[in-house]
């Protein structure tokens, strides 16, 4: 029982096999873990039907505190993230761009020059009240993560994970791309060898651009086929250190075991990385109404752990993700990981009070499950192990020069048991 008096879920509970690959609790490889955001991010920016104008980082804030696990000051408060400077950002961002930004959010209006040439203010990444103060902040706590982390630990911002925006242009709800800074932030900081894990549903397009010709810099990207951007094919290796592997559409919790244990893990390991960059979307979460995928919290929570684990610094980002409710209880049950808190099996009153309150246009009121109101954690969600996801993983490791007998560890049966993944 927690001191509130609720049931907790030890955080080693639901270890898969393999425990060395997967532990949950992050105090076992350090103490410093910081959790990085701001306070304009107890709103939405976004304003009508876009499918970010609805609740998130202010979400998980408040059941981060409703647990105990944030507090408004001292040490278990947040710590504030600066907004990134007009020199900050022309590190990877063109100086033309940037004024753009600035003064289409200065004016809320966007020329069609501008639309066209910058990618703003279209349905896709709109104008709206305070988006160059969001964005640039975004940058600011991403650099000041690196920063953190590079002393040796965990920072968290889960504010991050723009990761489609590009040197010129907003791309995919991005206007500044925060992971790439976190990146320069850590090689900034001395770190030598970077790995970034993209576990978006979507393709970390931005990020790949940006270090393929950068050897201190490894990119892997697992992300739904087929789905826009429509890049990140499983050829795509740029100069050796970009790594791609497109899944099918309802992709589960045992297929992503075949991923992150023959090909996910090895190649971070063979990278020999200093530090790691995650980003988590949510929406390769089952629910979420901009992708098929269809795994559970619990998988992505112990995937995360598994990496962040392995090294002695990281960052870990948010991301896309488009169903409120399993964005918030991903993020906030991440945070209880990374922090090495008991997870509730039941939620508190309080916090079944903040996540019923919850809506989504994109969500019809009779879509909303029971266990998204009152619990942190998904149930696994196991299933068969069709063979393109094996092949493709095999495929992705011949192009190494790993020699890897993936066919011969996995057996793709219905009746197939997940321990005979591991052997």
């Amino acid at each position: 029982m927690s001191e509130r008096g609720v049931q907790t879920e030890s955080p080693s509970d639901g270890k898969m096999a393999h425990s060395q690959l997967h532990e949950c609790d992050a105090t076992e490889r350090t103490d410093k873990v910081w959790f990085v955001s701001a306070e304009i991010y107890r709103q939405t920016g976004y304003r009508g039907n876009h499918p970010l104008a609805i609740p998130r980082i202010g979400t998980v804030l408040t059941l981060c505190e409703q647990l105990g696990w944030l507090a408004p000051q001292g040490p278990r408060a947040y710590i504030a993230s600066p907004q990134a400077t007009e020199a900050q950002l022309r590190q990877f961002h063109d100086e033309a761009y940037i004024h753009a930004v600035m003064q289409a959010d200065a004016g809320l209006a966007a020329t069609p020059a501008w639309r066209a040439q910058f990618g703003l203010g279209g349905m896709e990444n709109p104008l709206f009240e305070g988006m160059y103060q969001r964005a640039s902040t975004a940058v600011g706590g991403s650099i000041l993560a690196g920063q953190l982390a590079a002393r040796g630990g965990v920072a968290y911002h889960p504010s991050g994970g723009t990761h489609h925006a590009m040197p010129d242009h907003a791309s995919g709800f991005c206007y500044f791309n925060d992971p790439v800074f976190a990146i320069l932030s850590l090689l900034q900081q001395g770190v030598s060898r970077v790995a970034y894990i993209d576990l978006d549903a979507h393709h970390g397009d931005g990020v790949e651009a940006a270090f393929v010709d950068d050897p201190r810099v490894l990119t892997f990207s697992v992300h739904e086929q087929d789905r826009w951007p429509g890049t990140g094919r499983l050829q795509d290796r740029g100069r050796g250190n970009t790594f791609n592997l497109p899944v099918p559409p309802r992709l589960n919790d045992s297929e992503f075991d075949v991923l992150l244990q023959h090909a996910l893990l090895p190649v971070t390991r063979a990278f020999a990385p200093d530090a790691v960059v995650v980003t988590c979307g949510a929406d390769a979460l089952a629910g979420d109404p901009l992708s098929s995928m269809a795994l559970s919290n619990r998988c992505l929570i112990d995937a995360v752990m598994a990496l962040i684990k392995a090294v002695p610094s990281a960052v870990v980002l948010g991301g896309g993700g488009y169903n409120p409710w399993t964005l918030a209880r991903y993020w906030t049950a991440l945070w209880g990981r990374i922090a090495g808190h008991a997870i509730p099996t039941a939620l508190p009153a309080d916090c079944v009070d903040t996540l019923t309150e919850l809506s989504c246009d994109l969500i019809d009121a009779d879509e909303v499950r029971p266990d998204w109101l009152h619990t942190l954690l998904d149930a696994r969600r196991e299933g068969s192990i069709r063979d393109c996801v094996p092949e493709g993983v095999a495929t992705l490791m011949a192009s190494t020069d790993m020699a890897w007998p993936l066919r011969a560890a996995i057996q793709t049966t219905d009746s197939l048991s997940r321990n005979a993944l591991y052997v």
